[in-house]
């Protein structure tokens, strides 16, 4: 969410390319129609689509594209070239595969690409920060799987920090929502909600420095506020069981629920 912001294009107009197509890289939050134009995947063979030739696997055939009009493109620069991406996330494990070439293309295309090597772990990731910030002279916004070191340029002495994405941001305050609101199940919603509230959890501090996620010193509060907003999400939806929840989201004051 915070990269679709700092890229400074709406999320509707994204494209986003995922190198690595297995069941980690699918899932999906939106109607059908809408990912399929959004969403493009590649695999050893190339980009996924439905005339490539090859049996496909059934996670693989959600996003497969059929508008290619009958060509094929074997390679992650091929496909770059094609769907002119706005983000690219590595799922595949392939350590340099987002090569200075593969950065430099990103770079060219957008004013701030979205580039997120979410591998693990490090010897795997497709490629580190500092690759990032060099191949792209410090236009990306990152975020990788594993940590990485700050990157200072070399000319002006900028540092700048990685971003981490990593589900210790997430599961924490989700599994805490849930406990306190005692739903039935976990829906989309209340894992959209925990999503919503992990980018609206960063200080104007950490905005200011480009940053994706909060700092980890903080990790605690972000956690509260994720299941905070876990819980007023299922009170909204009727989920919540929990009396004393319901009653404490429905209460003028509006630090109660936190401090539960």
């Amino acid at each position: 969410m915070n990269a679709i912001h700092l890229a400074g294009i709406p999320a509707k107009d994204h494209k986003i390319l995922f190198f690595g197509a297995g069941s980690a890289a699918v899932g999906h939050g939106m109607s059908e129609d809408e990912a399929r134009e959004m969403v493009w995947l590649v695999d050893s063979k190339g980009l996924v689509t439905l005339d490539r030739g090859d049996r496909l696997a059934e996670h693989k055939l959600y996003f497969a594209r059929k508008d290619n009009n009958g060509s094929q493109y074997p390679s992650i620069s091929a496909v770059i070239e094609h769907v002119r991406p706005t983000a690219l996330f590595g799922l595949s494990s392939q350590s340099g595969a987002f090569s200075e070439e593969v950065l430099k293309s990103m770079a060219t295309l957008n004013n701030r690409p979205i580039v997120f090597p979410l591998s693990n772990p490090a010897y795997q990731a497709e490629c580190s920060f500092e690759q990032a910030m060099v191949h792209t002279k410090g236009k990306v916004i990152f975020a990788s799987g594993t940590a990485f070191p700050r990157y200072t340029d070399p000319e002006t002495g900028k540092i700048s920090s990685p971003g981490q994405g990593n589900n210790m941001y997430i599961f924490p305050g989700l599994g805490l929502g849930g406990i306190l609101a005692q739903p039935a199940t976990i829906s989309d919603r209340l894992i959209y909600s925990a999503a919503r509230a992990c980018a609206n959890s960063l200080t104007e501090e950490e905005r200011s420095q480009g940053l994706l996620y909060p700092v980890l010193p903080r990790i605690r509060q972000v956690s509260a506020e994720v299941a905070a907003s876990v819980v007023r999400e299922a009170v909204a939806e009727g989920s919540a069981t929990n009396t004393e929840a319901i009653k404490l989201v429905h209460s003028t004051d509006k630090k109660a629920l936190l401090d539960f």
